[in-house]
């Protein structure tokens, strides 16, 4: 469908003998924010790692805006405007966050194996980088270290750099994991007042966050889609309480 932005069909990943995903279907249309729940083990960061390119995944097909990009590497699915977030903190905590968010957006260009050229002398860089920065609430710790961040800080810096690429396709894996509740809300409000052209596939454990943002629910268990629906259908839905909530 010419609406979809991501369209997954029957993917599978089978580590040796273990099926982390197991034939997951998921249509995602454009604007739409979805969030992807279920236990521990049920497959999510695993799909999302065969939806960015950093698993193949063993069957099925997947499409970004019609296209297929189902054997495609990891970078060349960024440069057709994927975006990512980690699960865990992968900011480089020698430099600070402007460098970064600069080291990003060389990233992307067609200019990054001029090594010879310091990042002042590339028009734009160092600009693109202080737009993001604003763009996440940074921009006061340009020139500050990582080291120096709060846990907090860092994942705002994250999405700093996954915004770098102006994806069309962001996926969030676990963006409020190991916050406090002030740097949870906090985070919550700049995900919510991104723009909605932003198409967003996250994976969420706090079920706040999951609810206050998804336009829809996918819920995985065991490598499996078991519910998609909206949020007040996976909110009554018995079988999301037993598999995710430990209730019957």
């Amino acid at each position: 469908m010419a609406d979809l932005a991501l369209s997954i069909q029957q993917v599978s990943k089978v580590f040796g003998g273990i099926r982390a995903v197991d034939g997951v279907s998921l249509e995602v249309s454009q604007g739409e924010r979805r969030v992807m729940i279920g236990p521990n083990g049920a497959g999510k960061t695993t799909l999302f790692h065969c939806v960015s390119g950093a698993h193949q995944a063993s069957a099925g097909s997947i499409r970004l805006f019609g296209e297929d990009i189902t054997q495609l590497p990891e970078h060349e699915r960024t440069l057709k405007g994927m975006g990512r977030t980690f699960q865990i903190s992968s900011v480089f905590v020698d430099l600070t966050a402007m460098e970064n968010v600069q080291l990003a957006v060389l990233g992307v260009r067609p200019t990054k194996w001029s090594l010879w050229r310091s990042v002042e002398h590339q028009p734009g860089v160092s600009e693109r980088a202080l737009e993001k920065l604003e763009l996440v609430g940074l921009a006061g710790k340009a020139n500050v270290g990582v080291k120096q961040m709060s846990y907090g800080e860092r994942r705002q810096l994250e999405l700093a750099l996954a915004l770098v690429n102006e994806p069309k396709l962001l996926l969030l894996d676990e963006p409020c994991a190991g916050l406090s509740p002030a740097e949870r809300q906090r985070l919550f409000k700049l995900i919510q007042n991104l723009p909605r052209s932003l198409t967003m596939l996250m994976i969420e454990h706090d079920m706040d966050v999951a609810l206050g943002l998804a336009d829809r629910i996918t819920v995985l268990h065991r490598g499996q889609v078991i519910l998609e629906g909206s949020v007040d259908e996976v909110r009554v839905n018995p079988q999301v309480r037993e598999v995710y909530f430990g209730q019957v």
